[in-house]
């Protein structure tokens, strides 16, 4: 017991400080990110120090859901790829600690981080989004510092065009050209000047510019309103020295109200998202059975028929009077049938019996009925549209308070054993894998947040979509670590690829330096004679195509290539305690034909397979291309055995 805590704490040990790392290099490049997302609103407005250190400090613990599960997928990958490439890991399971109880410290760990997660999700994110929602607001709403450049019309004052030619070292501005519309573009206002100087009021208020020699010219038509159209229009043009035009103009920093973010679903947790889903779906449906009824009463069956109740009697009256009438071949009238509550019309027989100066009046007041019921549904259903879009983010942000523990949680069981199978340390191939599976994992929570946000999906699935995908993948990477996988050893997958083109590893035989057992040569002759008779034999007897269904009726196996194997395989092993060098040599040009006959299955199996065409097919046109392989091979097998056989009549 002593020992597995002293193991828990050189676990806690090792992963912690790597997790505090990795959390804060992550929370740093998404706050990068946001930054420079922003960077629009913030530039050239005079904010304060104050001011945007509380922006940033909101927007890093906004973007804490971003950087936890990443930080925990790539601490988790480095910490057990330090252990895999120190060797330290296989010590530990040569201990007998497997892997599971080596992750058992971290994942209280990251349990702990999950349940933090949650009721930081819960408690702190309402607030934080509503802090840093209405900063940005604010700042958004903010007015620039004023900055006119030279040589072109500065619009960023509401109401007025300047133009400044030149700017002088202490300020002075050249050549100025003021348009001044705020009264409307038939009042302009245009000014004129030499020079001129700008500046602020005290309480930063208005504008106040001071122009030096020139001229202003402003029309009167608001004064000959009324007058008739075409009488002319004065303007009026002055001369001055100086003069001073106060613009208004406010550069305070003014903060939003918090009330309108507070009543969002962004500033709501559990308890409060739950109170307004339930008002909210509510109101969705009375609003929807008022609309029914609404469409229900302003519709023709409800005008011809009256109620529901009186519809169903006297439909089924007049089917029955309908009937009767039919069999006893009394004549139908086309135009009207009248029963006891129901009339039935035919309104193409009316609509032509009206006079032809008619026709065109009740076309007209028909369309112009369609024309309205149709504005007023749609008012209704952008109505109806809105309020759902409510409740669907109501709902997205009530499953987002629990998807970032669970994401936690899917992320450690994906990094640990992940950096147990890799067994690379550092921040070189960990920081990649990394980066690529959050890529995944953002790519696919996006994708299900959108469909659930617009009601694609329901609430549920797309808020889970990611977890539902990734949770497997960190089932299956445990499974594997915890056996000892080489699933993703780059050798295994290079070996079984050059394989497949033909291109195998060759055999290594090195010369022993202590010999028990010498080779007994003259049996050795014997049985490599019986070799090279075999694949002699193999030869005649198999070509290059086999029958298709030969092929899958003997469970897509050669089991006499796999006899010839066994029986090449002993003498390899036995001649391989020789101590001629040449020999040993020779040996090597044995191929290896181990790979061909992998897959095990039954006859019934095969010919199963091979019945379903399009899927046995590509499997044998492979298997073809590999009994080509194989003809070689057994070629130089015979070939190696019959030098192999000179050699050592030489030898004797």
């Amino acid at each position: 017991m002593f020992k597995l805590r002293r193991l828990y704490t050189f676990m806690l040990q090792t992963f912690l400080p790597l997790f505090l790392m990795t959390f804060g290099i992550c929370l740093f490049i998404v706050l990068m990110q946001f930054l420079w997302r922003y960077i629009d609103d913030m530039v050239g407005k005079g904010l304060g120090i104050p001011v945007l250190a509380e922006m940033l400090m909101y927007a890093a613990l906004f973007l804490v859901p971003m950087a936890l599960p990443l930080a925990i997928l790539l601490s988790s990958l480095m910490t057990f790829g330090n252990l895999g490439e120190r060797m330290e890991l296989l010590a530990m399971k040569a201990a007998g600690v497997s892997l599971i109880r080596c992750m058992r410290p971290l994942l209280v760990c990251i349990g702990m981080i999950s349940i933090g997660a949650f009721y930081f999700q819960n408690y702190a994110m309402p607030v934080i989004q509503t802090k840093l929602y209405s900063l940005l607001w604010s700042i958004k709403q903010k007015s620039p510092e004023l900055d006119i450049p030279e040589g072109v019309f500065y619009t960023e004052i509401t109401g007025y065009n300047v133009y400044v030619k030149h700017r002088d070292k202490d300020g002075l501005l050249r050549d100025l050209m003021i348009y001044d519309y705020s009264k409307g573009f038939n009042n302009a206002n245009v000014t004129v000047a030499d020079s001129g100087r700008l500046k602020t009021s005290e309480d930063k208020m208005f504008l106040v510019l001071s122009l030096f020699n020139g001229e202003s010219f402003s029309n009167l038509k608001d004064q000959t309103m009324g007058k008739g159209t075409n009488t002319a229009v004065p303007y009026q043009r002055e001369t001055f020295d100086s003069r001073e035009v106060l613009i208004e103009f406010d550069t305070n920093f003014a903060r939003t109200d918090e009330t309108f973010m507070q009543n969002q679903f962004m500033g709501k947790n559990m308890k409060e998202l739950q109170s307004s889903i339930d008002s909210m779906t509510n109101k969705l449906d009375s609003v929807r059975i008022i609309n029914s009824r609404n469409v229900y009463e302003s519709s023709y069956k409800k005008t011809l028929l009256g109620k529901p109740e009186e519809q169903l009697a006297t439909a089924a009256e007049y089917e029955k009077d309908r009937e009767q009438k039919l069999n006893s071949n009394e004549p139908i009238s086309a135009k009207n049938v009248m029963t006891e509550n129901v009339v039935i019309l035919n309104f193409d027989s009316i609509y032509r019996a009206e006079p032809a100066d008619k026709l065109s009046s009740i076309i007209s007041r028909s369309k112009s009925s369609l024309e309205g019921m149709k504005a007023d549904y749609f008012f209704k259903a952008a109505s109806i549209g809105d309020e759902s879009y409510k409740v669907r983010r109501h709902l997205t942000e009530w499953h987002k308070k629990f998807t970032l523990s669970f994401a936690c949680i899917v992320f450690f069981f994906i990094g640990a054993p992940l950096g147990a199978i890799i067994r690379k340390g550092g921040l070189g191939m960990p920081v990649v894998i990394s980066v690529i599976l959050f890529i995944i994992y953002y790519i696919i929570d996006n994708i299900g947040f959108k469909m659930a946000r617009d009601g694609v999906w329901p609430a549920w699935q797309g808020m889970w979509l990611s977890s539902f995908v990734l949770a497997p993948l960190g089932v299956f990477l445990t499974y594997k670590a915890v056996r000892d996988s080489v699933i993703l050893n780059a050798d295994t997958y290079v070996n079984a690829l050059k394989n497949l083109i033909g291109r195998r590893s060759g055999r290594k035989i090195d010369r022993k330096e202590v010999i028990i057992y010498i080779p007994d040569y003259k049996r050795m002759s014997a049985e490599l004679e019986q070799l090279q008779n075999d694949c002699k034999t193999y030869l005649v007897k198999h070509k290059r195509w086999e029958n298709y269904f030969r092929f899958w009726k003997s469970g897509g196996q050669d089991k006499e290539a796999s006899q010839l194997m066994n029986e090449m395989e002993p003498v390899i092993e036995e001649l391989a305690n020789s101590d001629n060098n040449l020999l040993l040599n020779k040996l090597m040009d044995f191929p290896i034909i181990s790979g061909y006959n992998k897959v095990k299955m039954s006859d019934t199996v095969g010919l199963i397979i091979g019945i379903c065409f399009p899927v046995g097919l590509p499997v044998y046109l492979l298997a073809t291309y590999q009994r080509k392989l194989l003809l070689q091979d057994i070629r130089t097998i015979q070939k190696t055995s019959t030098e192999l056989i000179d050699m050592i009549a030489t030898m004797n």
